[in-house]
């Protein structure tokens, strides 16, 4: 396995399609998913935020108290019923027929790599921080492997919950709240997740903002038919009852208020917390990571 320099981007060619004599051209890859944001539009003008959802999904389903079924980035289960089903993923194959031009032109790459690659390219694109990404993640071929229904963050929850999910993969409470932060883009479906409307008013732009709108905004309970959810003094923004349980934790409300009074800080941590998720699990990434910079 060898480094390959391309100008400033170092890349390490190496994967499990190497060992059948082809190498996959990430730089190539990332061309393309880029091409994809810069020319194709979806809800507020980006389909960054859907493809950051479907890594996030794919990756938040990691157990480490599972090692028989322990699900993960590596695998690409979703592709297959009942995972594709699950009441979580609802939407997601917009992102999964979407990546399916980047695969069709690149059939080398594992979806599962593509996938992960698609976020980091993603929240680069909307403003975000630069994150290292490697390869090595493997498809499973089919869904006897599927994880169990249940693993992701239920939206209606409170501190418990959100530490019981994110512990299980192995994160602490700064990783939590970093994470979790990557609600400064995309929005909710109503014929997805049941809830409605964006975090805030730049869903297209990954910045701190989910934290000052969380801080600095009066919310209260949506009067609607839907589930539980809060809206602002305008009624144009929402917070899920799960957003407004990191005001309610005393810990968890310190980091808040340190992301939202410093962008610089919560870009750094987020980078780091969401290398991990996408890591978590994966048995064979290559090294060293892929510096897109």
């Amino acid at each position: 396995m060898g480094a390959v320099a391309l100008g400033t981007v170092s890349y390490l060619m190496a994967t499990n399609a190497e060992a059948e004599g082809k190498a996959v051209d990430y730089n190539a890859v990332r061309a393309d998913i880029k091409n994809i944001l810069d020319n194709e539009k979806y809800d507020d003008g980006s389909y960054g935020p859907v493809l950051i959802r479907l890594a996030w999904h794919a990756a938040g389903t990691y157990s480490k108290s599972d090692p028989k079924n322990p699900g993960g980035s590596d695998g690409a289960t979703m592709r297959f019923e009942p995972e594709s089903a699950h009441g979580a993923n609802a939407g997601l194959h917009v992102a999964r027929a979407l990546l399916e031009k980047v695969k069709n032109k690149h059939p080398e790459i594992t979806y599962a790599d593509l996938w992960s690659l698609s976020a980091v390219v993603a929240i680069e694109h909307m403003g975000g921080p630069k994150i290292p990404w490697r390869s090595g993640r493997v498809d499973k071929p089919d869904g006897s492997h599927c994880t169990p229904n249940g693993r992701l963050p239920d939206a209606d929850k409170g501190p418990d919950h959100i530490r019981d999910i994110f512990y299980r993969m192995g994160f602490n409470d700064r990783e939590i709240v970093a994470l979790i932060g990557a609600h400064a883009v995309g929005r909710c479906h109503t014929d997805r997740s049941g809830y409605s409307g964006p975090w805030t008013f730049s869903p297209t732009t990954f910045s701190n903002d989910f934290f000052v709108q969380l801080l600095n905004n009066t919310w209260t309970k949506k009067n609607w038919n839907g589930p539980e959810q809060y809206e602002d003094t305008t009624g144009k923004l929402m917070m899920l009852p799960a957003d407004l349980a990191l005001l309610k934790d005393d810990k968890f409300k310190k980091i808040v208020q340190e992301y939202a009074a410093d962008e610089d800080k919560y870009f750094k941590e987020f980078a780091g917390a969401f290398q991990k998720l996408e890591e978590v699990g994966v048995k064979a990434l290559a090294k060293p990571w892929y510096q897109f910079w």
